[in-house]
Formats: C-alpha cells, sequence, structure tokens
C-alpha cells in the first residue's frame, strides 16, 4: 500500500472533532507514531508521491495539514542541512515568518530570545526549526526543544475563524538554548527552500479536490444543468492544475539542485487561483445546505481562502513575471507547445 493509500485509511478510521485544536494535535502525533510522517523527500524520485500524501491529508482537514506540512518540512531540511535523524515521537515545526514587530535573536552560544510569530501549532509540537538573526545580522536557522524553560506559548496572534485549529500564536524565547542548523543564509540558499514551498501548493490542491468532490457526489445524485455547469469548470481548472504540478515535480526531480523559484511560484499561483475559483464554484453550486450541516465540507470551505493567503499575491506574480523576463530569449518559453 502507497503511503498516500495509508494515510486515507488511517484518517477515515480515526475519529475526529475538525476544529479542535487538541484532537489536531493528537492527530498529528497518531500519524507520527504510525510513522506515516516518513514521506520521500524532495528531489529523490518521488516528489509527486510526497505531493501526493500531503494532498490526501489537505483533503481530510487544512489545520492537520498546517501541523503535519510543518513537520514533514522540517525532516526534509533536516536531512539536507543537517544529515540528523530527529527522536522517535518528537513532532516538528518550522517557523520561518519575519513579520517586523516579531524578531528572534540568536547570540554566539545560540541562545534565543525574542518573539516568533506565526508558530502554526505551537502547543502541540515538541521541536521547532525557526529562523533567527545572529550578532553579526545574519538570518540562521536554528533547532529548538520547546519543551524547555524558557519557551513561553502565549495566547495572542491568532483570531482567524478559519484555520482555528492550527492555533498559530506567538512564542517567546528568553535564553533558550538551541542548535544552529547550517551555514547563516543556508535555509534560504538551499535547493529545497523552494521545493519545499512548491509542496505548500500540493495542500491547497488536496484540499480544493476535496471541496469538487463533494459537488462531484452532489451531481451524481442529481444532475441538474447548473450543477453541471459548476462541476464543468471546476473540472477544467483542478485538470490543468494538476497537470502543472505534476510537471514541476517532474523538474524538481529531473534538477534537484536547480533553481526552482520560477516553476515553484507558478505552481503556487496556479493552486491559489484554482483554490478561489473552485471555493466560488462549489457555494453556488451546493449552497447553503452543506456549508451550515456538513463540519468536513464547512471547515474546507473556512479554512482554505486562510491557508492560500500563505500567498504573497499580487507580488509573487509580480516575482514570476521578473523571473520570465530574465529567462534568455534563446531559450524560448512556456507558452509553446
Amino acid at each position: 500500500m502507497s503511503i498516500q493509500s495509508a494515510l486515507r485509511a488511517f484518517l477515515a478510521e480515526t475519529p475526529f472533532e475538525r476544529g479542535n485544536v487538541v484532537q489536531t494535535g493528537e492527530l498529528l502525533h497518531a500519524l507520527i507514531d504510525a510513522r506515516l510522517d516518513r514521506l520521500p523527500l524532495p528531489g529523490q524520485g518521488a516528489t509527486l508521491a510526497r505531493w501526493q500524501s500531503l494532498g490526501a491529508v489537505a483533503a481530510f482537514d487544512l489545520a492537520l495539514t498546517k501541523l503535519y506540512e510543518g513537520h514533514t518540512d522540517a525532516l526534509a531540511i533536516l536531512a539536507e542541512l543537517d544529515g540528523a535523524q530527529p527522536d522517535d515521537g518528537s513532532a516538528w515545526a518550522v517557523w520561518a515568518a519575519e513579520p517586523p514587530d516579531a524578531k528572534l535573536r540568536a547570540n554566539g552560544d545560540c541562545l534565543l530570545n525574542g518573539t516568533k510569530a506565526w508558530c502554526s501549532g505551537a502547543a502541540s509540537v515538541t521541536h521547532a526549526l525557526v529562523t533567527a538573526w545572529n550578532e553579526r545580522d545574519e538570518s540562521v536557522l536554528a533547532a529548538v526543544d520547546l519543551r524547555q524553560p524558557g519557551v513561553t506559548v502565549t495566547d495572542s496572534g491568532w483570531k482567524a475563524v478559519g484555520m482555528q485549529a492550527s492555533a498559530s500564536m506567538d512564542v517567546q524565547f528568553h535564553n533558550v538554548p538551541a542548535r544552529q542548523i547550517g551555514a547563516p543564509r543556508a535555509y534560504l540558499e538551499r535547493p529545497g527552500f523552494w521545493q519545499g514551498g512548491a509542496g505548500i501548493a500540493a495542500c491547497w490542491f488536496g484540499a480544493t479536490a476535496g471541496i469538487a468532490e463533494f459537488v462531484a457526489r452532489s451531481a451524481r445524485r442529481r444532475a441538474d444543468p447548473h450543477t453541471l455547469a459548476h462541476l464543468g469548470a471546476i473540472d477544467t481548472t483542478l485538470s490543468a492544475t494538476a497537470a502543472l504540478l505534476r510537471q514541476t515535480a517532474a523538474f524538481i526531480d529531473r534538477t534537484p539542485t536547480a533553481d526552482a523559484m520560477l516553476p515553484t511560484l507558478r505552481a503556487r499561483l496556479g493552486a491559489e487561483h484554482a483554490a478561489s475559483l473552485v471555493i466560488a464554484h462549489a457555494a453556488r453550486a451546493l449552497g447553503a445546505g452543506p456549508l451550515c450541516r456538513n463540519s468536513h465540507f464547512a471547515h474546507l470551505m473556512a479554512d482554505l481562502p486562510v491557508f492560500i493567503r500563505q500567498s504573497h499575491a499580487e507580488r509573487d506574480e509580480a516575482s514570476l513575471a521578473q523571473r520570465v523576463l530574465e529567462q534568455p530569449e534563446e531559450e524560448g518559453n512556456s507558452w509553446q507547445l
């Protein structure tokens, strides 16, 4: 059985209350204990299988996916930069947001001081990879055990209704020992940075496909012309986005050390646009009924608009356009068949 199939089977058999912060964290640990977190690493020939697994979890619950993707991303980063195997049963996060009002410092002994914002799963995970700034004002990545004295998980910084159970709180550090991973800027400059970013698109796509399945099931029961029209529009965008993601995964596996910024931006923006379109069509196709009476559908529809705002919207589109213009003309462009 593939890990994707194993994940689907495990999740289908596990009692779970969507929107419950405690149960979301407990289910993350259950997946880890079942070794269903051991996904193929990016760029090693099975990137698509990795993304299919992320998509399977996303179709089940996006708050869980936020924690699961962060944990599996941390394992991939450790494998790429450190080579260390995490302790059995440990649950990891990657906290790399850098808002101007929350700057974490790491002194020469890698003692962490300051506040880290947007810390998904802060109350559930045992360890985190955090970005911080050393005494030379260089960005570094540090591994920290969150069970130590000096770590305070606050109850501030997360007021969202969508993605509520991801509990992305602020975390304060006061003289907390950590271990630097790699050289300064290694986290940002490694090939896996953009490869991991493309994996987020697979999460968005998995949830979007999960929403689409509700429309398809409704159409099978009662195929009225309006529902069919919505489903046709949904199929068109999902099929195109799936092809783009498969192409991106193949590029990463074919050229694992290449700069994947351009294909990653395309994949993320494509998945974001697909999500926005499918959310709109699904709401119009199904009406208020499942939004009010089906917890699974209601949470996907509430969570996905928040999750896709991890995209930088027009800034990412402008960055993509700049990269397209920087490509040598003699290489042609990707718009040709």
